[in-house]
């Protein structure tokens, strides 16, 4: 029976109160030794990808299709003088251009329309053109003459908030909101009974997602398909979230939602930074209406990396005081983080600096800036990965100043209840990750690494803590077929961690038939069971157990209709591997043999995800080690084995969970090493916009990664027992890397990426602060 509950969902670090429509009647937990969930299996749609048969966004052609191109500003911060769009207008081929002066009236995101005459950072869109081939559209983009009238910009985040800088926007302020300033005890007593303590500023910079499928959009109005004659939106979009997509067209195009069908049947990556329809979206919708036909916008590589989401940089100046047998006594952090021009919200960068220790004493102050860059976007983990950075290293410097085993002094200061709200969690097993991950690593032999000349090894640890309990709405449908095929329906999407294949899992495990038997059908608006977007590592434990619970009701059903025709109770019925067997005869039914006796029988369960708990706080933890070679002469640092354990509840399927930690691994070294965006001072221009300039990992930079899983099933946290996994493997890498070059060098390094630049001066001695300040006079970084 349908009811309306009141619950908590934690998403990316902020814990939010929804009510509610909600269905689930909470099941048993499945024993810990499992048929086939708990089983490496391939993905059901490897073999449809590796054929090229997969369709993406951008694969989509549909009759009538035309291209449409952005051109963007090359000033970070001007007024559009004159625009004048007439060659390109004359170009054949071209159907139409769209500037601020004849674009529609719509806003894309809070207070933000879609062109503007005032434009605010290098790469925001000053006209699109719509065209028959995207040959023609940069020919036409070329024919476009712009005069602009340059404005005073800013594109450092501190800068940014100091009362003489230019405004980023005109009328509009550089502070995004009030600073947030979160406290718990009394800071001034917490230092003053320290027996020690660290002052510092950690830097983190800005770093680009670099998906290698950029936001792409098929947007066309289909006649007469919403029943009434009129036309229905139709769009093929690379997003995490097809029905937060669906609900903010429908918002900005003022449409009734039975009006906007959102389709993402596969994506290439989004990490964040596509958690809804992109701007891109918007525009493809209003041009499709425009010319009326079907239209095509992907942004180019330069498009992505300057308008489509960063992770901001931050400032954290910290202080972190301790008693001399290490136990924390206080710990503020004072941060600031770029947000660009157009983001309204700032990440939790002062998460774990509240949630990772049993710290007393805490005073974190959050403060969002904005700067004449492109918008910022969440971005795996966001602000979870920055501020763990910063309270890690801290934690070293103060192992370092007691002559404490750091893994000792995290393990002294372990918090068995949530800090910030005294509950008890769930399940945690992060004593068991220190011990498995030191292990692996040989944390005890870390001062006995080989040496070579002129090189140093290390061995650093990072504890890694985040959400990814999940929570409702989620719906699912479980139809069982004459044939004893089963198919799995739900308004989830696969961004590509495998979650497609874990649903089939979870259904034929609670049915008890084949896998190869089970298909799933998802990323689509139009079957009208809504899921929550692919954020926050919340997929699997929001739609699994709604999947569950839909499997568990066809599978009663089923049972009943066969109790019948045997003339037994559907108590003594089971299914094993596709047959109905009776327990006490030993009788076996194949489910597909059904279809004879009852015809074309259709059988369907559905099922939806319950409300959380409210007496306990889900968490996923987790513990990462890495060791370091540091190259004394170039300052080059290759991360030689990385370990990486997390307590994240039962596991689905170890080769697909097993995949989404070596890509949050090797993310996060690129993040430590080697990836950000840099930003010109003097001309507020990026310069490394593509693939050639902004540098990701490569085959020769990734180490040997190692991974381990406690396995240990939470059945407090939802009906499968599992927990978040697609965060986490990234949050504790730089700091783990941090550590491990600083026990290699004994320099402290509190700045990312760790070029080999940054580790040569600090090799040398050279004041960051110092190096920093002659660098930002030539770039922001």
């Amino acid at each position: 029976m349908p009811r309306v509950a009141k619950t908590k969902v934690e998403v990316e670090g902020r814990t939010e109160e929804r009510y509610s429509i909600v269905e689930e009647s909470r099941l048993p937990a499945w024993p810990e030794t499992t048929n086939i969930v708990g089983r490496s299996v391939r993905r059901i749609e490897g073999p449809e990808k590796v054929a090229g048969r997969a369709q993406y966004a951008s694969d989509i052609r549909l009759p009538g299709l035309l291209s449409a191109r952005v051109l963007r500003s090359p000033h970070p911060h001007a007024q559009i003088r004159q625009i004048d769009a007439s060659r390109a207008q004359h170009l054949p081929g071209v159907h139409t251009v769209v500037t601020w002066e004849n674009v529609p009236h719509i806003e894309w995101d809070k207070g933000n329309v879609l062109l503007e005459r005032e434009v605010s950072f290098h790469g925001d869109e000053v006209a699109i053109v719509v065209t028959e081939s995207d040959e023609i559209a940069q020919d036409a983009l070329r024919l476009i003459d712009v005069t602009y009238d340059p404005l005073p910009f800013v594109v450092d985040a501190v800068s940014a908030l100091d009362r003489n800088a230019p405004a980023v926007r005109h009328g509009r302020s550089n502070w995004v909101d009030e600073p947030l300033i979160t406290t718990r005890g009394d800071i001034s007593t917490g230092f003053a009974v320290g027996a020690v303590s660290i002052e510092a500023t950690f830097r983190t910079q800005a770093a680009v997602h670099n998906c290698v499928e950029p936001h792409a959009t098929v947007a066309w109005w289909q006649s007469g398909s919403a029943g009434s004659g009129d036309a229905q939106l139709v769009v093929y979009e690379s997003t995490q979230g097809i029905f937060s997509a669906r609900d903010d067209l429908a918002r900005a195009m003022g449409l009734p939602l039975n009006r906007v069908h959102v389709i993402t049947q596969h994506m290439g990556g989004g990490f964040g930074a596509k958690q809804s329809a992109g701007k891109q979206a918007f525009l493809a919708a209003v041009l499709s209406r425009a010319v009326g036909q079907p239209v095509r916008l992907v942004l180019d590589r330069e498009g992505e990396n300057l308008a489509g989401g960063y992770r901001g940089e931050t400032v954290q100046d910290v202080r972190v005081s301790a008693t001399a047998d290490g136990r924390l006594t206080a710990i503020r952090a004072s941060i600031t983080t770029g947000v660009g021009a157009y983001h309204a919200g700032t990440m939790e960068v002062d998460g774990p600096y509240r949630t990772l220790y049993a710290c007393p004493n805490v005073e974190t102050t959050l403060q969002g800036a904005h700067t004449n860059i492109g918008p910022a976007a969440p971005f795996r983990a966001p602000g979870y990965v920055e501020g763990t950075f910063g309270i890690e290293r801290a934690m070293d410097e103060i192992a370092d100043q007691l002559g404490i085993d750091p893994l000792e002094l995290r393990r002294r200061n372990d918090a068995p209840v949530d800090p910030d709200t005294g509950q008890r969690y769930s399940a945690r097993h992060l004593d068991d990750c220190y011990r498995i991950g030191g292990e692996v690593i040989g944390w005890d032999q870390r001062h006995r690494l080989p040496e070579e000349p002129g090189i140093r090894r290390g061995i650093g640890m990072a504890s890694v803590i985040w959400s990814g309990g999940g929570g409702p709405p989620a719906f699912a449908l479980v139809k069982i077929n004459p044939d004893g095929c089963v198919e799995v329906v739900t308004g989830a999407q696969d961004i590509g961690t495998g979650v497609r294949t874990a649903l089939a899992q979870v259904a034929a495990e609670e049915l008890g038939v084949p896998l190869e038997h089970v298909s799933v059908a998802l990323g689509d608006t139009a079957a009208g069971f809504t899921a929550p977007g692919s954020v926050g590592s919340m997929t699997l434990s929001s739609v699994g157990p709604a999947v569950r619970v839909a499997a568990a009701d066809a599978r009663g059903q089923l049972l009943e209709i066969v109790a019948e025709l045997l003339d037994v109770a559907p108590t003594e019925l089971t299914i094993r591997n596709g047959d109905i067997v009776s327990t006490t005869s030993g009788r076996r039914v194949p489910v597909s043999g059904l279809a004879g006796q009852l015809g074309d029988f259709l059988i369907i369960g559905r099922g939806a995800r319950g409300p959380n708990r409210s007496d306990v706080r889900v968490r996923s933890f987790g513990a990462q080690f890495a060791q370091v070679a540091v190259d004394l002469v170039t300052g080059r640092v290759l991360v030689e084995r990385f370990v990486s354990v997390h307590d994240v509840g039962r596991i689905i399927n170890p080769m697909t969970a097993e995949s989404q930690v070596f890509g949050g691994v090797i993310q996060g070294i690129g993040y430590a090493l080697m990836e950000r965006q840099v930003r010109d001072g003097p001309t507020g221009r990026v310069l490394n916009p593509n693939l050639d300039e902004y540098k990701v990992p490569s085959a020769l930079d990734i180490p040997e990664i190692i991974v381990r899983f406690i396995g240990q099933p939470d059945p407090a946290a939802n009906d499968l027992g599992a927990k978040g996994l697609g965060e986490p493997p990234i949050i504790g890498v730089a700091a783990a890397v941090a550590n491990a070059v600083a026990g290699a060098t004994g320099v402290r390094i509190r700045e990312l990426p760790m070029t080999p630049r940054v580790v040569l001066d600090a090799l040398r001695g050279a004041s960051s602060a110092g190096r920093r300040g002659e660098e930002d006079r030539d770039a922001t970084i």
